[in-house]
């Protein structure tokens, strides 16, 4: 795929090459012109001979090109779609049916360990395990261990499924998905962080040596081109990079209408001995954002202090020289508080956090105003002013008195200071340089995964914190390696009841051997130690897991090509033409190919199949369309149900389009008359299934009333340029 970015333009190439070829390089003009006129006549037919056959060839192969670059941008099917859901939030109707799913309970065993303790789970009746699936309600269920049947009545019982999908992972080449994305999230994307390859001998990135930085360059424009409208528009753009290609993923980035906010220096704290030169104990992060304001960390600090003084009052029953003794004791002992935030050791009378800081002006005053004292609420006398005088006027002075902001000592021998209260709004700025020594691969360790390399998920907690403004907006990661960033994500969420989702695409075979696995193993328990849970989550932390994280798998770009298939009419129909043989016409040949969405298969949607690779092994699979169509659409999905007329099956989405209510009916239509469709009108009106939509979708033709054939719409979306 290199060289079809690399070399794009080569039709302008090859026809400048043979210009040079005919302008007297390879055909000599001093043996023409010793030949003489005599023979120029023949020289010319040559050149003439040349020149058509090196455009044919030129088209030839521009033609392939074409075919190439299409098949390459074309929107990709959805071969596979599964969910992953916490008990907790199944309804426990369901519970029987998970309690007797063997493969469900081998995965939790090998994955969670829960035989250690609890062997009789298997070795006993259902009831035992359901008690168990009550007690812990972050056991993550797979539907893919489950049939059709179940799934498709588990999703019915769920409302508003893609609210409650709070995580999204895609199997896929991440240009492939960044296509696929497009309209469902346009606009939709808070933060996109990503940690692509450094294009160094090390990161694993394929490149022809002849093009080691433009290769690279081509691949990161291309898929920072193909996300850039998903952002917000006060989104921001994280990307992560060293020395090797700094520069130019800056001037990159220069291009593109998205502002520099600065680059974030991390300090690993642990130097790299190289070849020569220094030891590189450093990486960047590149950070582009379109908001105008500054960029704050969370407040991570403040809320457990916050959390902390009301445990502490709660105990004592209100504010008391203990709760401020042990507050103070607290706050000291923290390893996780910053210097400034220790600073904010005591407690007021109401139980409010707060520091004392001079009141004492930066230079000396001269206006006699600033040296009036102030007066002791007790003693009634004047406390000492500060040596350059107060800082504020006496007006504002009086202000602070009144809302309790200056705090006296036990008599007027001490200088009056100023109160300052720590709340929820207090916030920092966040660094030019991040300091974190810690390794992201002790994280896997302790979930007993492993992956090459990965950044630690506590620097990943800071930044994506410091670029989301809300606890409900969304964060992707087209570079998702093992998972950090939703890890990173589901912590957060974790520790303020937020909302937080995130998307995360990742193409190699650790997807279902690193990924998965370490999203599940953080959503059960929140810590871990060689690779066994070692402590449950709270009641609290269980309500802020994630409910539903939804993955899918796409056709590849070597699917698409392994599912084209030539029409052999179609074939014989085009050698009536002259210039056939240098001219295939490949999209004529190939358009009944069902990677091309072949429209007549969807009068039976349920049956659509394409061979699909899967390590190693190519085998027949039948492709999810309704999934794709939803995806292509844009459709925020809020119901899928499914429905019978007898032996007739019905699959209804209804969501929203903007503020417009859309529904999508799926059902078999082959070799349908007038009769049928008349009984299908009837069907859908009887029961409702299109009831209040302000559009209506559906495959194939239909006397349904406000209903518009699909199958337009779903090729011209497939088909869409990437640029539009």
């Amino acid at each position: 795929t290199s060289d079809f970015f690399i070399h794009k333009n080569l039709k302008a190439f090859l026809t400048r090459e043979l210009d040079f070829y005919i302008k007297g390089e390879v055909l000599n003009l001093d043996d023409m012109y010793i030949a003489g006129e005599d023979f120029a006549e023949g020289w010319f037919q040559v050149i003439r001979v040349i020149r058509t056959m090196g455009g044919q060839i030129i088209d030839f192969l521009d033609q392939v090109e074409g075919f190439q670059k299409m098949l390459w941008e074309k929107r990709k099917f959805v071969t596979d779609t599964q969910y992953c859901m916490t008990i907790g939030n199944i309804d426990e109707r369901f519970y029987p049916a998970i309690a007797a799913c063997e493969p469900q309970w081998t995965e939790w065993k090998e994955l969670f360990h829960i035989d250690e303790n609890k062997t009789d789970l298997f070795n006993s009746n259902g009831n035992k395990r359901i008690v168990f699936m009550q007690d812990h309600p972050t056991l993550v269920m797979d539907t893919r261990h489950f049939g059709e049947a179940f799934k498709e009545e588990l999703l019915a019982s769920i409302g508003d499924i893609d609210e409650q999908c709070e995580g999204l992972l895609i199997h896929s080449e991440n240009f492939q998905s960044l296509g696929f994305l497009r309209e469902k999230y346009h606009q939709q994307v808070k933060c996109v962080h990503i940690d692509p390859p450094y294009n160094t001998d090390t990161s694993g990135f394929l490149y022809k040596n002849e093009y080691r930085h433009s290769s690279w360059m081509a691949m990161m424009e291309s898929r920072i081109l193909a996300s850039i409208n998903m952002l917000t528009g006060d989104g921001s753009y994280l990307c992560h990079i060293d020395e090797n290609e700094y520069e130019r993923l800056q001037l990159l980035f220069d291009r593109l209408p998205i502002p520099n906010a600065g680059t974030a220096v991390w300090d690993k704290r642990n130097p790299m001995n190289a070849g020569r030169g220094l030891a590189i104990q450093h990486e960047y992060v590149i950070w582009r954002s379109n908001k105008d304001s500054p960029i704050y960390l969370r407040n991570y600090g403040i809320s457990l202090m916050l959390k902390a003084a009301d445990s502490i009052l709660q105990k004592y029953g209100g504010v008391s020289e203990e709760a401020r003794k042990e507050f103070a004791e607290y706050v000291a002992d923290n390893k996780q508080l910053t210097g400034g935030e220790k600073s904010y050791r005591h407690l007021d009378d109401d139980g409010k956090i707060y520091q004392s800081v001079s009141l004492r002006a930066p230079e000396p005053r001269t206006d006699p105003k600033f040296h009036i004292p102030l007066i002791h609420p007790v003693t009634g006398k004047p406390c000492p002013v500060p040596p350059n005088g107060f800082s504020r006027t006496p007006e504002t002075l009086q202000d602070m008195l009144d809302k309790d902001e200056i705090i006296f000592g036990q008599d007027e021998s001490t200088q009056p200071r100023q109160k300052v209260v720590l709340t929820n709004q207090k916030r920092r700025q966040i660094s030019s340089v991040i300091q974190e020594a810690r390794k992201g691969k002790a994280d896997l360790d302790r979930l007993g995964l492993d992956f090459p390399y990965c950044h630690p998920v506590s620097f990943y907690e800071e930044i994506i914190a410091a670029a989301l403004d809300n606890d409900n907006e969304i964060v992707m990661d087209y570079f998702a390696g093992s998972g950090t960033t939703g890890h990173a994500v589901i912590n957060l969420n974790r520790e303020d009841g937020g909302k937080r989702k995130f998307i995360l695409v990742e193409m190699g075979q650790y997807f279902d051997t690193v990924l998965l696995p370490r999203i599940k193993k953080v959503i059960f328990f929140p810590e871990w130690k060689d690779g066994k849970p070692k402590r449950m989550v709270s009641r609290e932390e269980a309500g802020s897991s994630p409910r539903i994280i939804k993955y899918l798998r796409l056709e590849s770009y070597e699917d698409a090509l392994n599912n084209i298939g030539i029409d052999e009419a179609a074939s014989q129909q085009a050698m009536k033409f002259d210039d056939y043989l240098l001219n295939y016409m490949l999209q004529w040949e190939t358009k009944r190919s069902e990677t091309l969405l072949n429209v007549e298969q969807l009068a039976r949607p349920f049956d659509y199949k394409l061979h699909i690779r899967n390590n190693g092994e190519t085998s027949e699979k039948i492709v999810d369309l309704p999934e794709t169509f939803n995806y292509l659409l844009g459709l925020h999905v809020q119901t899928r149900r499914t429905c019978h007329d007898e032996d007739r099956r019905y699959l209804v989405y209804r969501g929203l389009l903007g503020q417009r209510q859309v529904v999508v009916v799926w059902r078999e239509t082959e070799g349908w008359q007038k009769e049928e469709m008349e009984r299908d009108k009837q069907f859908v009106m009887e029961q409702k299934l299109a009831e209040d939509a302000d559009e209506v979708y559906v495959n194939g033709d239909s006397f349904i009333p406000k209903a518009r054939s699909l199958d337009p719409v779903f090729k011209a979306r497939m088909f869409a340029p990437m640029s539009a």
